[in-house]
Formats: structure tokens, sequence, C-alpha cells
């Protein structure tokens, strides 16, 4: 083709030939650049930049709540209105994206893994998260998660994420904690920072899991309104 669209076509045709060919050459060249550009805008378009983070948190309303389900890659599938309304997203922008959208660089990979290695288990976990707004503000929730599972398959078919806001007592024990997960990921990478997860665990005599109960107070309200979130939504 970058012959023809450069006239050095076969001697065997005739002008007229050789004019009538690399007229509808230049025609196909034209329509390919075309559709590139608008194929290039269609992506840019649609593609959601990540916000840059700023110094603004949003008070969540401790009487509402967030729901979200993404499928077992974590596309989101639903969100509920008050989970558009705190993102900034609106629900075209949510559906069919990745939930790590609102995800915030404070927050340490370390935390991620350890939730995605219990949920694909199909295994619970609470967790304590700062998240990421469409302006770049932040708020923080305590998240649960529960798994649908295929009767006839036996795997994994969704994942549903039930978050409200997360008490300041909690915020500011944890948030140190993940500055040092942080300096030891950029550091050591994550591995790294899941040692000394382990380690300060270890030296507490405490369970994650008994860590997060004790510093939500997941033996009260919350484990209430988690327990009535499941049976809502199930």
């Amino acid at each position: 083709l970058e012959n023809l669209s450069t006239g050095k076509l076969p001697m065997k045709f005739s002008l007229v030939q050789k004019w009538l060919l690399k007229d509808k050459i230049d025609m196909i060249y034209k329509f390919k650049n075309c559709t590139s550009d608008l194929n290039f805008g269609l992506k840019k378009e649609y593609r959601l930049k990540h916000p840059e983070p700023i110094n603004n948190e949003i008070e969540l309303n401790p009487k509402k709540y967030i729901v979200s389900k993404t499928d077992p890659k974590g596309i989101i599938e639903y969100g509920n209105d008050y989970f558009v309304e705190i993102s900034g997203y609106s629900e075209i922008e949510l559906i069919g994206k990745p939930h790590n959208i609102i995800r915030h660089p404070d927050m340490p990979k370390v935390v991620f893994k350890m939730m995605w290695d219990r949920i694909n288990e199909a295994k619970n976990i609470m967790a304590v998260v700062k998240n990421l707004a469409k302006d770049g503000s932040y708020y923080w929730v305590v998240t649960e998660f529960e798994p649908k599972i295929d009767p006839i398959t036996n795997k994994i078919i969704s994942h549903t994420a039930y978050r409200k806001a997360a008490p300041r007592k909690a915020i500011n024990t944890i948030e140190p904690i993940y500055e040092k997960l942080l300096e030891i990921e950029k550091e050591g990478g994550m591995e790294a920072s899941e040692k000394y997860l382990r380690g300060f665990f270890e030296e507490r005599q405490i369970s994650y899991d008994d860590f997060i109960d004790e510093l939500t107070g997941n033996k009260g309200l919350f484990k209430i309104f988690f327990t009535l979130m499941k049976k809502l939504f199930s």
C-alpha cells in the first residue's frame, strides 16, 4: 500500500488505471487516519483521569451508608445514590469502571492486597479506608465485603461492599500506621510492608480482625449495621 500510495505502481498499469488506483488508495489512507483519530478521541473522552488529591475532607453523614457492587475483577456494576453523591462521579461514569478509581494514594498497597486475598477466598474482612473523590477530596469509611457465590459453579460472581463513616478515633489511630506502611513500600516494596504489618500485630499479640473490631467498635452498632445491610441487599 505504501508503494501504491506514493505512486510507485507496476509498469503494466496504464496511466488511467494508475490514476484511478492511486485515488482509491489515497481515500483508504484518509479513512484510516480519520477513524484512528475518532477512536483516540472516544477513548480520551471516556477515559477517567485519576484526580489530583487535595487537602479537603468530605464529612460523611453517619446516618447514611454507601453500597457498591463489582464483578470478581473489581469492575463496578452498581452504586447506590450516596456512593454516587460522595464520589462526585455520575452513575454513567462509575458503571463499568475499575473500583480503584476511588483509591487514594495515601492508602498502602498491602491493605488492598490483604482485602483482595480475603474476598477472593469468599472470606469477610473489615477495613478502615481513605477514598478519593472526583474533585480530589477524600473521605474515610469503614468497609465490609460480602461475596456472592454461584450455586452451580461455586465460584464468586460478585462482591458487594458496605461502607459507613469511620469513627474519628479509628482514623486518628490508623492514619499514622498507613503513613508508615507507605514509607516502607517506597523503599522496600509491598513485601516489606507486609512483613512490618505482620510484626506490628504479633508484637501487640492481636489479630488484624480483632484490632479493627476494637478500633471501629464492630462489636456494637457497626456490627448491627453491617448485619442489617447484608440482609437488606442479599
